[in-house]
């Protein structure tokens, strides 16, 4: 008999956790269904390289398609112009220019062939009213301000085919300012004055100023010279993961009282310190041996490149997952309040986790933040509502259009 009651209890139990996971399943889907979700950060668009590539098909070897963000509920994304550091020379800032063009002009023709179910956004307005029509808001921002070299008239020219932010670094130092992670160390003392005057045409212009990617100088600098709001498209935070790409507290405060947001990095190194893991490094160390500078390859090769990194990852590395994601979540609304925070994957860029690995698994994010009390107020801002009113207070402050 007390073995009949202790297998009863069980299958109680376990009959009620099954229950309740779907009651939150089918919470999440309920809230993604009547709120805009927004990711500001996916590398996607290295694939479009391919002519034949297409948004509105299902793609197994990329994180980021249309039918995915159906499936997950992702309603809004910031496909990124990405252009890694490479010589500041005059030729060589003409050809990753030209790189630029082509890859702005790639992300328009794939919304375009799929206008049926997908729009460019350029307003925080936009993204509402595209939602509201049933459709994908596609967004522009640019990684790497260094397709603009030393031309402060190329912010504009960025700004008319569609950029809403621009990332003023990535991994190496520019003629904007120093980034975050080059060996070589700071180059500019932050921001430079070309830097300033670049921050202060995307204040005039209404484009969003991204300090991810960038030294912790080069951050206190922008927040000094920028008179809008500012976001982190793809970053996370140090106190819980030591990547000098992640925000310190200290860091987080003067972000609110900037009044920007922090988009958080869903890429495993940026959300916890990776224990020791040297196959991994080892096989990552015999992938750049074998195909050397990845800016110098040619797309076919990029391609290959991409998809063996990508198996090495599977195979070798301890993932991170979506409770490290919330944790992190967690420290910014702890830090700085809810208002502040907001989520940028790095799709196709690294970025994924387990139980987030493309944007089909994206209320996987929501579930878990209802496990930990989020109220749906809270889910909305955080998924979507932050960094639109940032967009927002951007446009606004930007100087009248003639």
């Amino acid at each position: 008999m007390k073995v009949l009651i202790c297998l009863t209890l069980v299958f109680s139990i376990l009959t009620g956790c099954a229950d309740s996971e779907e009651k939150l399943t089918q919470k999440a889907d309920k809230i993604h269904q009547s709120i805009l979700t927004v990711d500001t950060h996916c590398d996607t668009p290295m694939w479009f390289s391919d002519p034949g590539f297409d948004l509105g098909a299902r793609h197994d070897e990329v994180c980021v398609d249309f039918p995915k963000m159906k499936e997950g509920g992702l309603h809004s994304e910031f496909f990124a112009v990405f252009t890694g550091q490479g010589p500041r020379d005059d030729s060589s800032v003409l050809k990753v220019h030209n790189k630029a063009l082509a890859i702005f002009s790639s992300i328009h023709e794939n919304v375009k062939k799929n206008s049926a179910i997908a729009e460019i956004a350029f307003t925080a307005d936009d993204a509402y009213r595209i939602r509201k029509e049933g459709k994908i808001a596609a967004f522009i921002g640019v990684e790497n301000g260094y397709p603009i070299g030393r031309n402060l008239s190329g912010v504009e020219e960025l700004y008319n085919l569609g950029a809403r932010y621009i990332t003023l670094s990535h991994s190496k130092n520019n003629d904007i300012c120093d980034s975050s992670t080059d060996p070589a160390g700071a180059e500019n003392n932050g921001l430079s004055p070309f830097g300033t005057e670049v921050v202060k045409e995307m204040n005039r212009l209404g484009i969003m100023v991204d300090i991810s990617h960038v030294s912790d100088k080069s951050f206190y600098d922008v927040l000094e010279i920028s008179k809008t709001p500012v976001i982190a498209s793809h970053s996370s935070c140090r106190a819980l993961c030591g990547s000098p790409r992640n925000l310190t507290d200290d860091m987080l405060l003067a972000l609110k009282q900037n009044g920007g947001v922090i988009q958080i990095c869903i890429l495993g190194n940026y959300l916890r310190t990776p224990d020791p893991n040297p196959v991994l490094d080892d096989k990552l160390k015999e992938l750049q041996k074998t195909y050397g500078d990845y800016n110098a390859l040619p797309d076919s090769t990029r391609k290959k490149l991409r998809n063996e990194y990508r198996e090495i990852q599977r195979k070798y590395e301890k993932p991170a997952t979506v409770k490290d994601v919330v944790d992190h979540i967690d420290h910014v609304v702890q830090v700085i309040g809810i208002d502040y925070v907001g989520i940028g994957t790095d799709f196709d860029g690294g970025g994924g986790v387990d139980g987030c690995r493309n944007a089909s698994e994206m209320k996987n994010i929501t579930i878990e933040m209802l496990r930990r009390g989020y109220s749906k107020p809270d889910i909305a801002k955080i998924w979507g509502g932050n960094v639109m009113r940032v967009l927002r207070k951007v446009e606004e402050l930007a100087a009248p259009k003639a």
